[in-house]
């Protein structure tokens, strides 16, 4: 499920955001979402596995389920 939320932006925040979409390429939403990030990695929050993955999780319908946790899959895997 999608969050959304509202800021409130000065002028010149605003014209900072078109700037760095322009620049970047990058949508709004991302720009913000990698901003939380930089926020985070200041204050000493590590972003989860599950933050890592983002998009990724989940997405794949095919492959073993028990990838993690059969020691079959592994076999020859870091010689």
């Amino acid at each position: 499920m999608k969050t959304y939320i509202h800021a409130r932006l000065s002028a010149g925040d605003r014209a900072m955001l078109d700037e760095l979409k322009q620049s970047t390429g990058r949508t709004e939403s991302d720009l913000v979402r990698r901003g939380l990030q930089l926020v985070a990695q200041e204050t000493g929050k590590q972003p989860s596995a599950l933050d890592l993955a983002a998009r990724g999780a989940g997405r794949f319908k095919k492959g073993p389920r028990d990838l993690s946790t059969s020691k079959k899959h592994l076999e020859g895997f870091g010689e």
